[in-house]
């Protein structure tokens, strides 16, 4: 059985969209990576720039023409950031590029204690998170409820992504899980 993530990599392998970004150093992270997709979920791809400016050119040059496409700096970031959108085939593409490598981003290291947080939890966290993103609720958030994260969800999570796996595992044990919405 071919996975929604699986479809998506051969989907953007397809459109030479990895390949484009390849000196940019993308990673595909989010929800399609975690098995936490919904029908409504973007394609993050996170990227590692220096210059602004020349990315936005390059994002213009080769994804300008598809449908849905913009391109703005965020301002609010820390470091700014330049946010790519666009449609490939009904499947909305977000690239968001900083100066700072892709594994010190916020949204790559959420994924990876999310991904961590999976692991220490089970199948049945996953199950569990899975049908909190149906009922519309967005990832850390769902990681909040489920594992009765206090304050903002995002802060919440960046918290716990320098933990140990032991560290995360005691923690997830004991984490009170809410009952089913």
């Amino acid at each position: 059985m071919l996975t929604r993530w699986a479809e998506v990599q051969g989907r953007l392998e397809a459109a030479g969209i990895l390949q484009v970004l390849a000196p940019y150093r993308p990673v595909v992270a989010g929800t399609f990576p975690l098995g936490l997709d919904t029908d409504a979920s973007d394609v993050d791809i996170l990227c590692e720039i220096s210059d602004a400016e020349a990315f936005s050119d390059v994002a213009a040059q080769h994804f300008g023409r598809w449908p849905g496409f913009s391109i703005h700096r965020k301002a609010d970031a820390n470091p700014l950031a330049v946010v790519c959108r666009f449609t490939l085939d009904g499947l909305m593409v977000e690239v968001f590029a900083q100066p700072l490598e892709v594994k010190r981003q916020r949204a790559f290291r959420h994924m990876m204690v999310e991904q961590r947080l999976l692991a220490a939890a089970g199948p049945a966290a996953h199950e569990a998170l899975r049908n909190l993103r149906a009922q519309g609720l967005n990832t850390e958030p769902a990681f909040a409820r489920y594992f009765g994260l206090e304050g903002d969800p995002h802060e919440a999570l960046l918290r716990l992504a320098d933990c140990s796996d032991g560290e995360l595992a005691l923690w997830a044990s004991r984490a009170q899980k809410p009952q089913e919405a």
